[in-house]
């Protein structure tokens, strides 16, 4: 019989582990998102995953109408 605590244990490890390289390369947790609007802001709308996808593109790289890529 599998020790189910190693078994969630692992899983933490690997969420975790994904959660990480996504940030390291500038993609967006919509999981986390989620979670945290549902638990601070009951009151307000969840944004879709394209819809927040493209909000965090907009945020990086400098929204339409501005002076397109931008750095830092």
């Amino acid at each position: 019989m599998p020790d189910t605590n190693l078994s969630n244990r692992w899983s933490g490890f690997a969420k975790c582990l994904c959660q990480g390289a996504r940030l390291m390369v500038g993609v967006p947790d919509y999981d986390t998102y989620v979670e945290h609007m549902l638990r601070t802001h009951p009151d307000r709308p969840v944004m879709s995953y394209a819809e927040f996808f493209r909000e965090r593109q907009n945020a990086r790289y400098g929204a339409a109408g501005g002076s397109g890529l931008r750095c830092c």
